[in-house]
């Protein structure tokens, strides 16, 4: 039996030999569990035993964000799965306590004070939007408790309570646009968004970029619609009327569906027009269609396609659990690293403890993540590096451009708050 004629043994192999090069990667759980007694990595009551230790997941399971965040609440399973196999964290299996946000932002800081006040989680895997994440934090950050947040955003903010393993503005918003007025020769820009905090700030750091600090070109048009808007019509005219040189989009959600079906019912296509989206990945891809995304671009950090051998390692043993169909954008990429940097924070701190783990956890480094290597900066972002796809018609993406090097997470640039 040869690697060749079985790569996923090889993948496999990988995977585990980045995992092994972890703290304590080897030690059996009941020898890890003994050097760690209960009382000793739990000083603050949380749900831990000798055997367990228990986390929460909290994403939109339903309601109009669930096509982007079901792939989220897949990965963070699948590395929780891995973790357990391994062994576990400090000799004890996770257990997770699964809450459904239901795309709505009170139910979310609701089943986040759940999950900390009663069901004393060591750390939770959740959220996607901005407007969740602005619900969840005040509650996060009055009961100290660990949010680990795989979404791309705005930026301009940081958090103790949160690591932030998506990418912020400068990599991805700044860095888009300029590839796009390089490469594409863009120097006009139309501007939608779905209507809430991260579209809207994005946008204004975008238009900040456009026309005052990068010095691109112009703003021709602005557009915000709500969550779950179908109807795109009216600013498919607008369009028109303008003839931007790029249109520079941030919708969420099913209203990507009808957007995309709706641009390209009206002639606008990738091979006519340029447009750079915040906001569509393989996951969103799967209600788009490609055949209505062919030739538009996503500016993101990771795509499915990437050829290397971390990335090959996870897209098999993804499809394996989730079936060969199944597809992984950027933030399911992103959410998978979270339950494996908790991982190893908690043992550099030999604790559980929120505090302890929080001061742990800069500079951690991941060799294993599936868009190559990243590490935790002292302001809780990664370090990462920021990509350009291109949509395909089976609905994949090519990678048509890449940072030359790991971009230092900046969540409060100069010039534009």
């Amino acid at each position: 039996m040869t690697d060749k004629k079985h790569p996923d043994s090889l993948q496999r192999r990988r995977l585990l030999q980045g995992a092994a090069a972890l703290p304590l990667a080897g030690m059996p759980a009941w020898a890890a569990a003994q050097q760690f007694p209960t009382a000793k990595v739990n000083t603050t009551k949380l749900a831990i035993s000798d055997t367990e230790v228990t986390v929460g997941q909290l994403h939109s399971a339903t309601g109009t964000m669930a096509i982007s965040e079901t792939g989220s609440i897949q990965a963070e399973q699948l590395a929780i799965d891995q973790i357990n196999a391994m062994g576990g964290i400090l000799g004890r299996k996770i257990k997770v306590i699964k809450e459904d946000g239901a795309s709505d932002w009170p139910t979310f800081a609701e089943k986040s004070k759940k999950l900390l006040v009663n069901d004393r989680v060591a750390a939770v895997f959740g959220c996607w939007t901005s407007a969740s994440r602005k619900a969840v934090l005040p509650v996060f950050e009055k009961e100290n408790g660990l949010l680990y947040y795989p979404t791309f955003y705005e930026g301009l903010e940081q958090s103790k309570n949160v690591i932030y393993t998506g990418q912020e503005a400068t990599q991805q918003i700044i860095w888009g646009l300029d590839w796009g007025a390089k490469e594409k020769k863009a120097k006009s820009f139309f501007l939608i968004g779905s209507d809430y905090i991260w579209p809207r700030t994005s946008m204004k750091i975008a238009r900040k970029h456009i026309e005052t600090v990068g010095k691109l070109g112009k703003v021709v048009g602005e557009e915000y619609y709500p969550l779950g808007h179908t109807n795109f019509n009216s600013l498919i005219n607008k369009i028109k009327v303008a003839k931007p040189d790029c249109i520079f989009a941030a919708v969420v959600g099913g209203s990507n569906v009808a957007f995309y079906k709706q641009l390209k019912a009206a002639g606008i296509t990738g091979d006519k027009q340029f447009l750079l989206t915040l906001s569509v990945t393989e996951d969103e891809m799967t209600g788009v269609g490609g055949e209505n995304f062919a030739g538009f671009y996503s500016s993101m950090k990771y795509f499915q396609t990437l050829d290397n051998a971390n990335n090959k390692a996870f897209v098999a043993a993804f499809k394996a659990k989730y079936g060969k169909d199944a597809v992984i954008g950027d933030v399911t990429q992103a959410g998978y690293l979270g339950p494996w940097l908790w991982k190893a924070a908690v043992e550099k701190a030999g604790s559980f403890d929120v505090d302890a783990v929080v001061k742990g956890s800069p500079g951690i480094e991941l060799k294993t993540a599936p868009e190559g290597y990243v590490k935790l900066d002292e302001n809780h972002h990664l370090w990462s590096k920021a990509r350009i796809g291109m949509g395909m018609p089976d609905a994949t993406f090519k990678v048509v451009a890449e940072s030359s090097d790991l971009i230092k997470p900046d969540p409060f640039p100069k010039g534009y708050q």
